[in-house]
C-alpha cells in the first residue's frame, strides 16, 4: 500500500499544472522595445505578431494572443503587412529585425539613387 501511495503522489507532483501559453502584448508600438509585456493566453489561443512596415521608413507593431490567427502577407504600394503565429511561450518576442532590415533597406534605396545622381552629374 505504501509503494502505491507513492507511486501516486510522485505522479501528481509530474503531472502539468495546466499553465497557458504566454506571449508579448502591445498595440500599435514604433518600436519592439515597447511590446515587451507578457500575458497568459486563453485556452486555444496562439501568439499573433502583426508589423505594418511603411515604405522602409518605419514600422507599427502589435502582438497579441489570438485564437483564430492566421499568418499573411499583403503587399502594398506604399508597405506591406506581415502577420505571423507561432505557440510556444513568448515565441512572439522578435520584430526588431524586421525595423532593423528596413532601415537597412531605405539606406540601401537612398545610396543607390544617390550614387546615380552623382555619376550623371560627372
Amino acid at each position: 500500500m505504501k509503494a502505491f501511495l507513492v507511486l501516486l503522489l510522485g505522479a501528481v507532483l509530474c503531472m502539468d499544472s495546466g499553465s497557458s501559453l504566454k506571449c508579448y502584448s502591445c498595440k500599435s508600438q514604433l518600436s519592439n522595445s515597447n511590446c515587451k509585456t507578457s500575458v497568459d493566453c486563453k485556452e486555444n489561443e496562439v501568439c499573433k505578431t502583426d508589423v505594418i512596415r511603411v515604405i522602409g521608413l518605419f514600422n507599427v507593431i502589435s502582438k497579441s494572443c489570438d485564437a483564430s490567427c492566421e499568418a499573411d502577407y499583403q503587399d502594398f504600394s506604399v508597405g506591406n503587412r506581415n502577420i505571423s503565429c507561432c505557440s510556444s511561450d513568448l515565441c512572439n518576442v522578435n520584430a526588431a529585425g524586421n525595423v532593423r532590415s528596413s532601415y537597412g533597406l531605405a539606406a540601401g534605396l537612398a545610396g543607390s539613387v544617390l550614387w546615380t545622381f552623382l555619376n550623371s552629374r560627372l
